[in-house]
Protein backbone atom coordinates (compact mmCIF):
# COMPACT_ATOMS: atom_id res chain seq x y z
CA UNK A 1 0.00 0.00 0.00
CA UNK A 2 1.29 3.71 -0.50
CA UNK A 3 2.41 5.01 2.63
CA UNK A 4 -0.18 8.28 3.74
CA UNK A 5 1.09 12.03 4.17
CA UNK A 6 0.13 13.32 7.56
CA UNK A 7 1.40 16.28 7.29
CA UNK A 8 -2.26 18.26 8.12
CA UNK A 9 -3.90 15.65 9.27
CA UNK A 10 -5.97 16.36 12.66
CA UNK A 11 -6.30 13.61 15.49
CA UNK A 12 -9.46 11.63 14.73
CA UNK A 13 -12.45 12.99 16.76
CA UNK A 14 -12.90 10.39 19.26
CA UNK A 15 -11.44 12.06 21.94
CA UNK A 16 -7.52 10.56 23.18
CA UNK A 17 -7.40 6.68 24.84
CA UNK A 18 -7.43 6.52 28.47
CA UNK A 19 -5.75 3.56 28.93
CA UNK A 20 -4.23 0.73 27.14
CA UNK A 21 -5.87 -2.65 28.09
CA UNK A 22 -6.81 -5.94 26.90
CA UNK A 23 -11.26 -6.00 27.74
CA UNK A 24 -13.04 -8.88 27.69
CA UNK A 25 -14.17 -10.73 24.30
CA UNK A 26 -17.42 -10.14 23.48
CA UNK A 27 -19.43 -12.26 21.33
CA UNK A 28 -18.98 -9.38 18.60
CA UNK A 29 -14.96 -9.79 19.13
CA UNK A 30 -16.03 -13.72 17.94
CA UNK A 31 -17.91 -12.77 14.98
CA UNK A 32 -15.07 -10.09 13.79
CA UNK A 33 -12.42 -12.51 14.33
CA UNK A 34 -14.34 -15.62 12.60
CA UNK A 35 -14.97 -12.92 9.60
CA UNK A 36 -11.40 -11.98 9.20
CA UNK A 37 -10.30 -15.69 9.04
CA UNK A 38 -12.67 -16.08 6.38
CA UNK A 39 -12.21 -13.19 4.85
CA UNK A 40 -8.35 -14.35 4.42
CA UNK A 41 -8.88 -17.30 3.60
CA UNK A 42 -11.67 -17.00 0.71
CA UNK A 43 -11.76 -13.29 0.01
CA UNK A 44 -14.05 -10.83 1.07
CA UNK A 45 -15.82 -10.64 -2.08
CA UNK A 46 -16.49 -13.95 -2.02
CA UNK A 47 -18.48 -14.37 1.54
CA UNK A 48 -21.77 -13.93 2.26
CA UNK A 49 -23.69 -13.42 5.90
CA UNK A 50 -24.49 -17.26 6.06
CA UNK A 51 -20.97 -17.83 5.30
CA UNK A 52 -19.62 -15.73 8.28
CA UNK A 53 -22.56 -16.95 10.40
CA UNK A 54 -21.76 -20.62 9.66
CA UNK A 55 -18.05 -19.62 10.42
CA UNK A 56 -19.24 -18.37 13.54
CA UNK A 57 -21.30 -21.29 14.17
CA UNK A 58 -24.51 -19.39 14.83
CA UNK A 59 -27.98 -18.62 12.47
CA UNK A 60 -27.66 -15.85 10.25
CA UNK A 61 -30.63 -14.21 11.95
CA UNK A 62 -28.26 -14.11 14.89
CA UNK A 63 -25.77 -12.22 13.13
CA UNK A 64 -27.92 -9.32 11.89
CA UNK A 65 -28.52 -8.61 15.67
CA UNK A 66 -24.73 -7.74 15.74
CA UNK A 67 -24.03 -6.43 12.35
CA UNK A 68 -26.26 -4.91 9.72
CA UNK A 69 -24.08 -5.84 6.76
CA UNK A 70 -20.89 -7.58 5.69
CA UNK A 71 -19.47 -4.36 5.26
CA UNK A 72 -20.69 -3.48 8.66
CA UNK A 73 -18.15 -6.72 9.73
CA UNK A 74 -15.21 -5.38 7.96
CA UNK A 75 -15.07 -2.06 8.84
CA UNK A 76 -15.41 -3.29 12.99
CA UNK A 77 -11.77 -5.27 11.49
CA UNK A 78 -9.80 -2.49 10.19
CA UNK A 79 -11.07 -0.23 13.70
CA UNK A 80 -9.72 -3.34 15.27
CA UNK A 81 -6.24 -2.75 13.56
CA UNK A 82 -6.92 1.18 13.65
CA UNK A 83 -8.56 2.44 16.51
CA UNK A 84 -7.82 0.38 19.13
CA UNK A 85 -3.74 1.00 18.76
CA UNK A 86 -4.44 4.35 19.36
CA UNK A 87 -4.25 3.38 23.34
CA UNK A 88 -0.52 2.44 22.77
CA UNK A 89 0.18 6.32 21.80
CA UNK A 90 0.05 6.76 25.31
CA UNK A 91 3.53 5.32 25.61
CA UNK A 92 4.85 8.36 23.34
CA UNK A 93 3.64 10.64 26.47
CA UNK A 94 5.59 8.67 28.93
CA UNK A 95 8.68 8.93 31.11
CA UNK A 96 12.12 8.32 29.55
CA UNK A 97 13.62 10.05 26.25
CA UNK A 98 12.58 9.71 22.43
CA UNK A 99 14.61 6.55 22.30
CA UNK A 100 12.58 4.92 25.69
CA UNK A 101 9.57 5.82 24.33
CA UNK A 102 9.58 4.77 20.97
CA UNK A 103 10.59 1.25 21.68
CA UNK A 104 7.70 1.07 23.89
CA UNK A 105 5.60 1.71 21.09
CA UNK A 106 7.21 -0.46 18.80
CA UNK A 107 7.00 -3.25 21.53
CA UNK A 108 3.36 -2.95 21.97
CA UNK A 109 2.74 -2.45 18.33
CA UNK A 110 4.78 -5.88 17.42
CA UNK A 111 2.72 -7.85 20.46
CA UNK A 112 -0.45 -6.24 19.16
CA UNK A 113 0.40 -7.27 15.68
CA UNK A 114 1.07 -10.75 16.31
CA UNK A 115 -2.21 -11.38 18.43
CA UNK A 116 -3.97 -10.08 15.48
CA UNK A 117 -1.82 -11.20 12.30
CA UNK A 118 -5.38 -12.07 10.51
CA UNK A 119 -7.39 -8.87 11.02
CA UNK A 120 -4.37 -7.07 10.02
CA UNK A 121 -3.84 -8.96 6.51
CA UNK A 122 -7.55 -8.65 6.50
CA UNK A 123 -7.33 -4.98 6.86
CA UNK A 124 -5.00 -4.22 4.38
CA UNK A 125 -6.27 -6.20 1.37
CA UNK A 126 -9.98 -5.28 1.45
CA UNK A 127 -9.71 -1.30 2.86
CA UNK A 128 -10.66 -0.84 -0.71
CA UNK A 129 -14.19 -2.36 0.21
CA UNK A 130 -15.11 -0.41 2.89
CA UNK A 131 -17.50 2.47 2.23
CA UNK A 132 -15.97 5.58 1.15
CA UNK A 133 -16.97 7.18 5.18
CA UNK A 134 -15.62 4.27 6.30
CA UNK A 135 -12.31 4.05 4.51
CA UNK A 136 -12.12 8.10 5.44
CA UNK A 137 -12.51 7.30 9.16
CA UNK A 138 -9.66 4.62 9.08
CA UNK A 139 -7.36 6.34 6.71
CA UNK A 140 -7.06 9.10 9.55
CA UNK A 141 -6.91 6.78 12.47
CA UNK A 142 -3.59 5.39 10.38
CA UNK A 143 -2.16 9.14 9.63
CA UNK A 144 -2.59 10.32 13.07
CA UNK A 145 -0.66 7.14 14.68
CA UNK A 146 2.13 7.75 11.63
CA UNK A 147 2.17 11.73 12.64
CA UNK A 148 2.97 10.76 16.49
CA UNK A 149 5.40 8.46 15.39
CA UNK A 150 6.98 11.31 13.06
CA UNK A 151 6.87 13.79 15.79
CA UNK A 152 8.80 11.77 18.11
CA UNK A 153 11.26 10.77 15.84
CA UNK A 154 11.58 14.85 14.81
CA UNK A 155 12.12 15.25 18.75
CA UNK A 156 14.96 12.81 19.10
CA UNK A 157 16.43 14.13 15.94
CA UNK A 158 17.00 17.61 17.49
CA UNK A 159 18.11 16.17 20.59
CA UNK A 160 20.78 14.25 18.77
CA UNK A 161 19.50 10.92 19.62
CA UNK A 162 18.23 9.49 16.22
CA UNK A 163 19.80 10.32 13.32
CA UNK A 164 17.69 10.69 9.91
CA UNK A 165 17.61 13.65 7.23
CA UNK A 166 13.64 13.40 6.73
CA UNK A 167 11.09 12.26 10.39
CA UNK A 168 8.16 11.77 7.86
CA UNK A 169 10.19 9.06 5.81
CA UNK A 170 11.43 7.05 8.86
CA UNK A 171 8.04 7.21 10.30
CA UNK A 172 7.31 5.43 7.23
CA UNK A 173 10.08 3.19 7.31
CA UNK A 174 9.26 2.55 11.31
CA UNK A 175 5.41 1.67 10.05
CA UNK A 176 6.04 -0.37 6.59
CA UNK A 177 9.08 -2.36 8.44
CA UNK A 178 6.56 -3.35 11.45
CA UNK A 179 3.18 -3.69 9.43
CA UNK A 180 4.78 -6.15 6.98
CA UNK A 181 5.05 -9.02 9.94
CA UNK A 182 1.94 -9.71 9.19
CA UNK A 183 2.65 -11.17 5.59
CA UNK A 184 5.02 -13.85 6.85
CA UNK A 185 4.22 -14.34 10.82
CA UNK A 186 3.34 -17.83 11.62
CA UNK A 187 1.68 -18.71 15.24
CA UNK A 188 4.28 -21.02 16.34
CA UNK A 189 7.27 -17.83 16.32
CA UNK A 190 8.70 -16.21 19.48
CA UNK A 191 6.92 -13.27 19.99
CA UNK A 192 9.89 -12.48 22.69
CA UNK A 193 11.98 -12.43 19.85
CA UNK A 194 10.33 -10.84 17.33
CA UNK A 195 9.88 -8.11 19.46
CA UNK A 196 13.44 -7.25 20.67
CA UNK A 197 14.68 -8.12 16.79
CA UNK A 198 12.64 -5.15 15.53
CA UNK A 199 13.08 -2.90 18.42
CA UNK A 200 16.71 -3.15 17.07
CA UNK A 201 15.56 -2.90 13.19
CA UNK A 202 13.72 0.02 13.91
CA UNK A 203 15.79 1.92 16.51
CA UNK A 204 18.87 0.92 15.46
CA UNK A 205 18.45 0.45 12.00
CA UNK A 206 16.31 2.72 10.73
CA UNK A 207 16.82 5.94 12.93
CA UNK A 208 20.60 5.17 14.08
CA UNK A 209 20.37 5.12 17.07
CA UNK A 210 23.11 3.64 19.67
CA UNK A 211 21.75 2.98 23.31
CA UNK A 212 25.74 3.17 24.42
CA UNK A 213 25.77 7.03 23.33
Amino acid sequence: MEPVRADEVTEPGVGKPTATHERPRTRRDEIVEAAARYFAEHGYANAGMRDIAEAVGMRGASLYNHFHSKEEILYAIALRMTQDPQEDLLLLDGDGGPAQRLTALVEAHVRRLARHRVEHLVALRELNALTPEHRRVVTDYRKYYQRRIRDVIEAGTRLGVFTTRDPYRSAVAVLDLMNGISWWLRDDHDVDQLVADYVDFTIRGVLHHDPGS
